[in-house]
Order: C-alpha cells, then structure tokens, then sequence
C-alpha cells in the first residue's frame, strides 16, 4: 500500500487475498496462482471493513467511513448506496440473504441483496454497537455494545434470544482496569464456541449454553482487540491488539508462542488450512508469516515446506548438565574399571557418562590434597595478574623517548616504594589513553632547543631531584605508624626548610647562567650578521640594450635573466613561494601587472571563519518586511 493497510481478507476459494488500504483509499487483488495482483481499484472513501460474497473476488461489499455502502463485482464498480449513521461493522446472512450493518445507533440495519431494499431494523438497548457476526452452523446473529453486552437474536424471528454481560466478566482479580471495557471483537467458533474481545485487552471464550465465560485471557496490554480467530486442528485462538499477535490453547488458556512485528496491527487474517498467517499493518508493506507447527504452507507456495525442512536442526543426542565425560584412562586412574556395563557408567563414543556428584565424591577420596593444589593455582593466578598490570613497556616511542625513558624510571621507583610503604600510587601517562598522541604524533615533539625550555629545564630537573632525594629519605627512615605522630603537610620540619630554600638559590642561579647565555648567543648571532653585510661590496654593473627592446631596469632585467635559465618547476615554485604575476596588454597599447599575494594558513582559515560567521549572521536575520508602514486613510471632504 502506498502508505497504510487497514483491512486484508482471503476468498473462500483460497486463489485471491484482497487488502484495503490508503492514500489514496484503494483496494487491491493479488492471484495467489500467479504470485501477481490481479488489480487494483481506487475508492472514494477510506474504508472501514470489506466481506467477499462469492467464492472468488467477483462480489465484494466495501462499508466507508462516510456512511455508504459500494457494491464491486467483477468487471469493477456495481451500485452505491446510504445508511442512517456511520457504520462500524457489517456481516452477510446467507440463507436470507441479508446485510447487517451496525454502527453509532441503537438499530441494526437490514438490507436484503434478493429484494434490493432496506428491511425493518432491529433494535437493540445499547447506544452504539461496535462489532457483529453470524454463526455460520445455526444463523444465530451476535453484536457487541458499547456498554461492554453482547445481544444475541435469531434472524427468523428477529427477536433478541440472550444478553451476555461481559463487561463484568472481564473484571478478574489480576486485572488492572481504568475505564468500562466495550466490546471490540466478536467470533464464533462451531455451534456452541464464541469469543469476545475488549477494549481493555481481554478475551472471553462462552459457551452458548452458560453465561458465565470458560477462560479469560488477558493481553496485559490494556490496548483493544482488533481481531480474533480459531485454529481448530492444534483447538488454538490466535487473537491481536495493535501491538502483538496471541496464540493460546482454548481449553487451558497457555500460551503457544506470540508475533511482535515492527509496526501496529490494523487486522489478521488467517489463510484457511494453512499455517500462513497475514497482517495488516500501519506500514506499506503487509505481514506475511509461516509457522509450521499450525500447518502446512499453502499450495501456491509449497516450496516453503522445503525451506522448513532444510532449516530443521539435525537431532543431536543430548548431553545432560549433571554428567561428567569420563575415559576409560580416567577410570583406572580413578579406581572405577569394575563399573563399566553398571548403570552408573553410559556409554558414549570412545568413554562414559558417569554422575558429577559420584565423580566428584571419588575423586576426593583418591586424591585428598587437590584442595591444596587448587589453593596454589588460584595464588600463582593472583600473582601473574598483579604482574600483568606493571608497566611492560619494552620499546621506546618514536616521539619524546627521553620523556618516556624518564617516566619508566619515576614509575619503577614509585613500585619500589609502594611495595615497602603503603604509599598511594598515582597513574602513569604512559599507560592513559588521553597521553597516547603525545607519543605518537611528531607535532608534540619537546623541542630542548628552544628558549623556553632550556630556561624551564633548570626547574624540572631540580624538582626531579628533589624527588628522588626523599624517596631515599623515606627508605632510610620508617614512617609513624599512627596519624598523631605524622606532620602535617602544610608545616615541613626546619631541616626540610633550609633544604628547600638552598635548593631555591641553587635554580635561581642555574636560571640566571642560562639566561646570559641565551644574551651571549643572540649578540653572536648579530655580529655575524653584521660581517656578512660589510662583506659584500657593492661594485657598478653594466648592462647592453638591445635595438627593439624597452627599457627595463638593470636589477629586473639580471633578475629576469636568471630566471630564465631557471627550469619550469623551479619558476613555478618561485612564483608559489612570493605570489601571482599576471601581465596582460590594455586597449591603449601599454601593460598591465597584477600581482597577488600568497595568503599565510592562518589568514584562510580567517577568512573561513569569517565566512561561516556571515552565514550564520544570514540564517538568523530575521526580516522586518512585516513591519511596513501601512498608508493612512485620508479623512473624506466634506
């Protein structure tokens, strides 16, 4: 369907599957012999339920929701006629050949096929009625009321038979419901069977010879049932709400399986004879499922059964949980040879099946010290998984070797430490994940060249040994054992003050030398630049024009020269390096030069952002074309 299916039907010959559905309201015929649609019809009007009259598709009957009723036989559109008020549900009498149509009123309306007119209504002390149906054995006529009643009447007659208070069967002490549960679903089964859908997701299998229902079957859903059906052959009622599909046994209520497609039920139907089960849903395409164990697959698509059979797991011989495999060497080291051919010992390929307990009981008493080996395994496990969590890093990085060399050392010593004192060991970069670039990537390569970090090396390598200074400390001298004898860390001891402060000086010191020398290079560098300047001397050069050239300046002529003695490659680099060149002739004669620049990479990326920013800006103007003045009305002259 284009875009929802809302009702879908089989004939009774089995050949065709018609399906209503929108938008554009339409209905469509597939030919199950042919695997192809047969056709398919547009409508005026969404379609509330459609019944095949014949055998095959060549009498359909469509109820609207716009209250008419549009008759199709097989060449396409037959008679259209009106009810009273809008129309729930409809079932065809065949004996009488009678349509009964119930929908939002108190009457059932009668249209006889065989006379072409409308018969005198039933009526029923419900508001509204929402479904109905006949039994197909005996006639007997059934409409389910909004006040949750199911109305029995006999066609012959037109009389009402029986009333069934459903709504107040329903009500179970597991139930939870919130509102008067109406009947939305309604079906006979044989002459005596009926089951009856609320809108408070339960089902209730009668007896037409008791009031009172055999079973409730309850959704646990609270949504209402959209359709129920019968499999006689495995006495199955498969019934569906918009969100799962039911199979349950009639007599004892259990739960054969269930289907939960993606997208919501509008209606099941269930192909006759076959274990094919088809949905309509809130989607364009329709279910189609096939379960084998409700019967075979139908004739068109017998291939199915191939499938199944294919997919069928092998019979494998089962292998109980509470056995032990056991092989006949297993069995003299144990001391259990004499058991073989006993029923404590199966036999399976090339050993036996014998009980885990009978196992484990001698077992125990062949070896009585396994507990002692169990205990040494689970230490040597413990063991290597301490093991596994040291740093096991054997090559060094690509990039910052000398930062990660030192990292190793500080983390080996911090193990020493813990290991003698319980000393809280913090994580290592090495070993985070958020640190890994660092030694990967070559852009954060440590650059010791540089001015910042000869003048911050001082620091670190000072801060390291004073480091590794206390971690000697705390290895000479054991630590108090209690938290009243430990100093605070906020008022170091005198001894540890006047180490501090030296170590101060000695960096400041150290700081000062690297700085004179980063003076003493800059002011070299100077001065050789300064002798390379007075070296070259500058000494008069003289150069031919030819007859027919112009006059170019000296420079721009040498300049020139070089140029062309330089290789293409070489010329286009050079112009990349400084910029574009364009000479181009004007009208009058002379030469224009236009020269652009090479943009820097941080003057693109600025002018990107620029650019993203404007179209930005763009997106959340907002117009002020609404804020026109509107021209003022001049006062009419008197």
């Amino acid at each position: 369907m284009p875009t929802v299916c809302t009702t879908i039907k089989v004939s009774k010959d089995g050949q065709y599957i018609l399906a209503t559905g929108t938008y554009k309201p339409r209905v469509r015929c597939y030919d199950t012999y042919q695997l192809s649609l047969k056709f398919e019809r547009c409508l005026d009007s969404e379609v509330v339920t459609f019944e095949i009259l014949s055998d095959d598709y060549s009498k359909i009957v469509f109820l609207h929701n716009d209250r008419y009723i549009e008759f199709h036989s097989q060449s396409g559109f037959y008679y259209k006629t009106r009810i009273p008020k809008f129309g729930r549900d409809f079932s065809y009498h065949y004996p009488s050949c009678d349509l009964y149509f119930v929908g939002a009123s108190s009457e059932v309306y009668r249209l006889n096929l065989e006379q072409g007119r409308y018969l005198n209504p039933l009526q029923t002390d419900a508001a509204e009625n929402n479904v109905c149906d006949i039994n197909a054995v005996h006639g007997l006529f059934a409409t389910g009321t909004i006040e949750g009643r199911v109305e029995c009447w006999d066609p012959r007659v037109r009389k009402r038979v029986g009333v069934l208070d459903c709504a107040l069967n329903s009500v179970t002490a597991d139930s939870e419901i919130n509102s008067l549960p109406t009947i939305s679903a309604l079906k006979f089964n044989g002459a005596l069977t009926m089951a009856v859908g609320t809108s408070t997701g339960q089902v209730l299998l009668y007896d037409l010879r008791s009031d009172k229902p055999l079973l409730v079957k309850d959704h646990q859903y609270g949504l209402p049932i959209k359709s129920v059906h019968f499999q006689d052959s495995l006495d199955l009622v498969l019934s569906a709400d918009s969100r799962i599909v039911k199979m349950w046994n009639k007599n004892s209520g259990k739960i054969f399986t269930s289907l939960e497609p993606e997208h919501d039920l509008n209606d099941v139907c269930l192909y006759p004879n076959s274990g094919m089960l088809l949905t309509a849903n809130e989607s364009p395409k329709m279910g189609i499922y096939y379960i084998p164990v409700l019967g075979p697959a139908p004739r068109w698509c017998s291939f199915l059964d191939n499938l199944t059979e294919e997919l069928e797991e092998n019979p494998e011989s089962t292998v109980y949980d509470d056995y032990k495999f056991v092989t006949k060497k297993d069995l003299e080291n144990l001391g259990l040879t004499h058991l073989i051919g006993s029923p404590f010992l199966r036999a399976y390929m090339h050993g036996f099946f014998m009980d885990i307990r009978l196992y484990h009981k001698v077992k125990l008493m062949v070896n009585p010290f396994a507990y002692e080996e169990y205990r040494k395994d689970k230490i040597r496990q413990k063991i290597e998984e301490t093991r596994a969590q040291r740093v096991q890093l054997k090559k060094l990085p690509k990039v910052n070797k000398e930062l990660a060399l030192k990292l190793i050392e500080e983390e080996e010593e911090k193990q020493k430490s813990t290991l003698k004192k319980k000393v809280k060991s913090l994580p290592n970069i090495l070993t985070d994940d958020r640190f890994k670039v660092m030694f990967e990537n070559p852009d954060f390569q440590v650059d010791e060249e540089s001015e910042e970090f000869r003048l911050l090396n001082p620091l670190v390598s000072r801060i390291s040994e004073k480091r590794k200074k206390k971690l000697r400390l705390l290895e000479r001298q054991e630590l108090p054992k209690t938290e009243e004898e430990e100093e605070p860390e906020g008022k170091p001891s005198d001894a540890e003050s006047s180490e501090s402060s030296d170590d101060e000086k000695a960096w400041v010191e150290e700081v000062r030398k690297q700085r004179r020398l980063l003076q003493q290079e800059e002011r070299g560098k100077r001065l050789e630049q300064l002798r390379e300047d007075q070296q070259t001397v500058l000494k008069p050069r003289f150069y031919e024009i030819k007859a027919g050239e112009e006059f170019r300046s000296f420079p721009e002529s040498a300049t020139k020269q070089r140029l062309m003695n330089k290789t293409l490659e070489d010329r286009l680099k050079l112009e990349a390096k400084h910029g574009t060149l364009n000479v181009s002739d004007t009208t009058v004669g002379s030469k224009q030069l236009t020269f652009t620049l090479k943009r820097s990479e941080q003057q693109k990326k600025q002018q990107e952002a620029e650019k993203l920013h404007r179209q930005e800006r763009k997106k959340l103007r907002r117009s002020a074309g609404h804020l026109r003045s509107r021209p003022r009305r001049g006062r009419p002259f008197h």
